[in-house]
């Protein structure tokens, strides 16, 4: 059997659609999006959702055990599910659901979840490019401070923290955009991607 890819990695449009997903909760934690912006934050993540399923499913047929979890993981919680989650909240804040208000405990621990696995995958980014390493690792901590506002152990003054840490998370992703596909097209390195951590 050829061992031959069919298709290039389509890792670029997967930290596209992770970017996005950054900015646009950066800009809740930040205080910059109000009620009204729920509804279309849900929309940008479910588009968000249906590129990092189609990149974690190539990323698993081409054998790559670490981007094709984390994809398929981050497709169906940090777009799909968090889509849906933000669309409950509009309508439990807007009045929609009468007097349901959302109960961010549930989130807590199904963050903690999520915080768990990306951080329990973090060590196998050691030996990716230092860029997405850092990435991993600012969303670890931005996760893991999500846990704390969920589950009411840290206070509100603490969300502009993750908001910042999703921008320069967003950011590095669109760097790292820029480099995999320009490095790819030209044949050499245009934008470095600085080595990785570990050989």
């Amino acid at each position: 059997m050829s061992e031959e890819h069919t298709f290039v990695s389509p890792g670029p449009a997967g930290l596209g659609a992770l970017a996005v997903a950054c900015f646009g909760f950066g800009a809740v934690f930040t205080g910059k999006v109000g009620l009204g912006g729920l509804p279309l934050l849900a929309a940008w993540l479910v588009g968000g959702g249906i590129v990092q399923f189609t990149v974690a499913v190539m990323e698993l047929k081409d054998h790559n055990m670490t981007g094709g979890n984390v994809f398929l993981f981050f497709s169906a919680f940090f777009m799909f599910g968090a889509a849906l989650s933000v669309f409950a909240k509009y309508l439990m804040l807007s009045g929609v659901m009468g007097s349901v208000k959302p109960d961010a405990m549930v989130e807590g621990y199904c963050w903690m979840a999520g915080a768990s696995f990306l951080t329990a995958v973090t060590p196998a980014y050691l030996k990716g490019p230092k860029p997405l390493c850092m990435i991993v690792l600012l969303l670890d901590v931005a996760l893991w401070i999500i846990v704390g506002l969920d589950m009411g152990m840290i206070g509100a003054s603490m969300k502009p923290v993750v908001g910042y840490l999703l921008f320069a998370s967003g950011w590095i992703g669109v760097y790292l955009v820029a480099a995999i596909v320009n490095n790819h097209v030209y044949g050499k390195t245009m934008f470095p991607t600085f080595g990785t951590f570990i050989k």
